[in-house]
C-alpha cells in the first residue's frame, strides 16, 4: 500500500536506570553501568544491520527512550547518531528526541546533546510533590526539574515535554492541581500525563497487594482527568491525543508516527518495531542482547536483526485492527475517512458502521463525513471501544 511508504520513524531503547522507580515495569534495569559501552557498540551494529538490509529509508524522527537514555554520554551518542545517518537519509529538520531524568540534565551536557542536533526533550517530572516522589524512588525533586528546564533553554532547546502521573494511593486532587500549575509555570510546549496503571511485579503492586497502600481510586483518577483537561485548556495547550497536550505546532511527530500506525523500526534490548509489514520486538536482556550483536554475521530481512526475538507478519485485517486502536486516540485527528479509504480500498463506515453507530448512540464516538473521533465521554471510557473493535 503506497499510503505507508514514506518517512519512518527510529526508536531506540536504552535500558539503563541509576535507580528504578517503584510504579516502573519497563525493560529497565539498575546497576548495570559496566555494560553500557558494551550496549553502545550492539546498538550501533543493530542500527548498521537495518539500515543496510533496506537501503534508501527515509527518516523523520528519531527517538531515544528507555530506561533512561540521559545516561549515555555526548561521546557515545555522537557515535550512535553517526551511523543512523550514515545508513539512512534523516530528514534535515528531523525531530530528535531524548527521554531524560532532571538530575541529569547539566547545561555542558544540554550544551552538547544540542550541538548533536537533539531538538526536542521529554523530561519524567511525574510529580511537584517531595513526598510523593518519594512514594516512586524518583532521584530529583523539584528544584531539579527546574534547573534542567532554564539549562535546557539556555542550550538551545525550544521543544521540551513534561511528564506527570495521576491516580495513585494517597495522591489528592489539591496536590494534582499544584503539580499541574507548577508544571505549567515552566512553560513547556508539550504536557505528557498518565494514569498509574498498577503493573504486576513492581513495588508498588506488593505493597498495594499486601494492605501497604489503598487501591487507586479510579473515580478520583476520572475526576483529575477532567480537572487536567480544563486546566491544561487555561493554559493554552491542546489534547491532541487522549494522553497528551502540546501548544500548537508541539504535537510529538514520534508518537504521532505510532498513533497513525505507520512504519518504525526498533532497536535496542526490549524495543517494539512495525516495519515491512512486521510488528516485532527485541531480546529484552541487555547481556543477552549485546551477545547476539556481537555474533551477528550474514544478510538478515529486513526490519530482524539478531536481535529479533520475536515478530509476526500483520495482515490487512490485523493492520485494519491497529490502526482504529490507535487512531482513535488522536482526540482531533481520529480516524480520517479519506486516508483509511486511501489505505485500506474500503470505508471505514461500511466495515465498522454498526459498532461505530452504537457507540455514537451511547455518547462514545461522533460521526462526520471527514472521520470517526473519540467523544470527551469517550476518551474516560476509550478501553471500553477498544475491546469491541478487537
Amino acid at each position: 500500500m503506497t499510503f505507508i511508504q514514506g518517512f519512518q520513524s527510529l526508536y531506540l531503547h536504552v535500558p539503563f536506570c541509576r535507580t528504578k522507580c517503584t510504579y516502573c515495569a519497563f525493560n529497565a534495569y539498575a546497576n548495570m553501568d559496566g555494560l553500557v559501552q558494551d550496549f553502545v557498540k550492539a546498538l550501533i551494529r543493530e542500527v548498521e544491520i537495518v539500515g543496510h538490509s533496506r537501503p534508501g529509508q527515509y527518516l523523520h524522527t528519531i527517538y531515544f527512550g528507555g530506561g533512561t537514555p540521559s545516561m549515555l554520554t555526548p561521546e557515545q551518542f555522537d557515535q550512535i547518531l553517526n551511523t543512523i545517518h550514515a545508513v539512512f537519509i534523516v530528514r534535515s529538520n528531523a525531530e530528535i528526541s531524548l527521554e531524560a531524568n532532571p538530575n541529569d540534565l547539566d547545561a555542558p551536557y544540554l550544551t552538547a546533546l544540542h550541538r548533536l542536533g537533539f531538538n526536542r526533550l521529554s523530561i519524567g517530572v511525574q510529580s511537584a510533590h517531595e513526598n510523593e516522589l518519594r512514594l516512586f524512588a524518583r532521584r530529583h525533586d523539584n528544584d531539579a526539574v527546574a534547573r534542567a528546564v532554564s539549562a535546557a533553554r539556555k542550550a538551545g532547546f525550544a521543544n521540551i515535554n513534561l511528564d506527570l502521573i495521576y491516580g495513585f494511593p494517597h495522591q489528592t486532587m489539591e496536590s494534582w492541581r499544584a503539580s499541574l500549575e507548577q508544571m505549567a509555570a515552566l512553560q513547556p510546549e508539550h504536557v505528557s500525563l498518565y494514569a498509574l496503571g498498577v503493573e504486576e511485579g513492581t513495588p508498588l503492586a506488593r505493597w498495594i497487594s499486601r494492605g501497604e497502600l489503598p487501591e487507586p481510586d479510579d473515580d478520583l483518577a476520572a475526576d483529575m482527568y477532567d480537572a487536567a483537561t480544563d486546566m491544561l485548556g487555561g493554559f493554552g495547550f491542546e489534547q491532541y491525543e487522549i494522553s497528551n497536550w502540546a501548544k500548537p505546532g508541539f504535537e510529538c511527530q514520534h508518537n504521532l508516527q505510532y498513533w497513525r500506525n505507520l512504519p518504525y523500526p526498533g532497536v535496542g534490548p526490549g524495543a517494539h518495531g512495525w516495519a515491512g509489514g512486521v510488528r516485532y520486538s527485541t531480546i529484552l536482556a541487555p547481556q543477552k542482547y549485546i551477545i547476539a550483536m556481537q555474533n551477528s554475521s550474514g544478510d538478515y530481512v529486513y526490519p530482524r536483526t539478531p536481535a529479533t526475538f520475536e515478530a509476526n507478519d500483520v495482515g490487512k485485517s490485523d493492520e485494519i485492527v491497529d490502526t482504529l486502536l490507535m487512531g482513535l486516540r488522536l482526540t482531533r485527528e481520529g480516524i480520517q475517512r479519506a486516508v483509511f479509504q486511501e489505505r485500506f480500498d474500503e470505508d471505514v463506515m461500511v466495515r465498522y458502521g454498526d459498532l461505530i453507530n452504537d457507540f455514537s448512540e451511547r455518547g462514545l464516538l461522533q460521526i462526520d463525513e471527514k472521520a470517526v473521533r473519540l467523544t470527551a465521554k469517550g476518551r474516560l471510557l476509550s478501553n471500553i471501544i477498544f475491546r469491541e473493535l478487537v
